[in-house]
């Protein structure tokens, strides 16, 4: 892409410059994304169900709508209570009413998007807890009583899901669990205490996805974004090596990115960096475990140095929970190997004893070809192990997905297609070893002829 002259990057051609930068876009783009998340949900004054000011709850009172486009592939299976915290003055402490044996997991993501405690059903059990939330510069001691939970970053996501079956009585129940659940910095613990109000800054863009306004942002607004965000959320020592290198060409945490400072045919080629490297994170879903048109994730929630796989999945499951607690499988194709759309029909044939196996519960999630819900006339998104399916004469299941229905008979098995281009996502909560392992195999997807 340049010829092989010297940049004003001491020792280093255009060419290694201009790779460094491409590199660079895909180490950054969790903690951009992160960054355009926080600032779209937590951009109001008071909590309103799907946003909240920093520090404070919002819970979601009912499974996302087709018009929810605050994170990509969101689920109709739990109810999301997210909260976001900044850990630069103080801890946090986060309490946890007993569940009553009802299904969460309240996974906290540190800036990078690596899930570093997942308190919950699975990690904690369901009683009554209670922790305190440190940042990476805390020195302090905590009450003998109190479980730290350490984060390498100042700002901390929880993308809470608690287990709804979606009839009113449940809803009811769920509701409680999340009102229930505390967040206060450690100084007010105890005390009454009345978060602040929220300032919204009109210059946010509230109703574009968070994708498209990273995704469509020039690199050097983005890199400029991503210097500022590490100095408060620091890279690990694992990530020593590309930090030195993105220095060599300008890139350092808390400081402005000066491309003038290299050469001029690197700084003609920057316009075109950020659709170069999308679409290397894009082209790495292709390098998945794949197999009959599914493509299974099992590296999730933690990536050490996999930084192409971290950005993928920051792109097509922003929130994503470590395999030990759910194990995604996506798929575009079907069992022939060709590509999805609404114009045909499909089914998905789990035989007897073969559903997913999983202590909690699986569900088949359709979106449209970016990841978003579609609307549909019976308002369902996926079909799930809550599902009272029709059965087969040999009590095998169909799952009928198309865009028509199949007829009234046959509804409670239909997952409702688009009319264009769509994919399909499977869940597995607390998936048992062998799909944990790699050794489950979903049924193909067959195009009905």
């Amino acid at each position: 892409m340049s010829k092989e002259t010297g940049s004003a990057a001491v020792g280093l051609t255009n060419t290694e410059a201009l790779n460094i930068l491409v590199n660079a876009y895909i180490f950054g783009y969790p903690l951009v994304t992160m960054e355009m998340t926080r600032r779209v949900m937590t951009n109001v004054a008071t909590s309103d169900g799907t946003r909240a000011p920093m520090g404070q709850f919002a819970h979601m009172k009912a499974y996302p709508s087709a018009s929810f486009r605050d994170v990509t592939a969101p689920n109709a299976d739990t109810l999301y209570s997210t909260i976001w915290i900044d850990l630069s003055s103080e801890p946090y402490v986060f309490s946890i009413p007993d569940s009553d044996g009802r299904y969460f997991l309240m996974p906290l993501l540190d800036a990078w998007t690596n899930v570093f405690h997942v308190p919950g059903s699975r990690a904690t059990g369901t009683n009554q807890q209670r922790f305190a939330i440190t940042g990476p510069n805390y020195k302090g001691r905590l009450p003998d009583y109190m479980t730290n939970y350490k984060s390498s970053t100042n700002l901390v996501w929880i993308l809470g899901r608690t287990y709804c079956n979606g009839t009113a009585d449940d809803y009811h129940k769920a509701h409680a669990f999340q009102e229930n659940l505390g967040m206060v910095p450690i100084s007010q613990y105890g005390k009454p205490y009345e978060p602040p109000a929220g300032k919204v800054d009109p210059h946010i863009r509230m109703n574009q996805s968070v994708r498209q306004q990273v995704n469509s942002m020039d690199a050097v607004r983005y890199f400029n974004l991503m210097c500022a965000a590490m100095k408060n959320n620091p890279p690990t020592e694992a990530d020593a090596q590309i930090v030195a290198q993105m220095a060599q060409v300008g890139l350092v945490a808390g400081e402005e990115f000066l491309p003038n400072n290299l050469d001029a045919e690197v700084r003609e080629a920057i316009p075109l960096i950020a659709d170069y490297a999308v679409e290397q994170i894009m082209e790495h879903a292709k390098h998945g475990q794949m197999m009959d048109g599914w493509t299974y994730f099992l590296n999730t929630g933690t990536y050490g140095t996999d930084y192409l796989q971290r950005a993928l999945i920051t792109a097509i499951g922003l929130g994503a929970n470590r395999p030990q607690d759910a194990v995604y499988c996506t798929s575009e194709v079907d069992g022939g190997g060709n590509t999805y759309d609404g114009a045909n029909k499909y089914v998905m044939r789990f035989a007897v004893g073969r559903t997913p196996p999983v202590n909690a519960f699986w569900s088949l999630t359709m979106y449209d070809e970016d990841y978003f819900f579609t609307e549909n006339k019976l308002n369902r998104f996926n079909v799930s192990s809550r599902t009272n399916f029709k059965r087969n004469d040999d009590s095998s299941i169909d799952i009928y997905i198309q865009q028509q229905s199949p007829g009234a008979d046959l509804e409670l098995n239909w997952l409702p297609a688009p009319a264009g281009k769509f994919k399909l996502m499977m869940r597995m909560y607390w998936p048992k070893a062998e799909v944990s392992q790699g050794r489950f195999a979903l049924p193909a997807v067959q195009r009905v002829q």
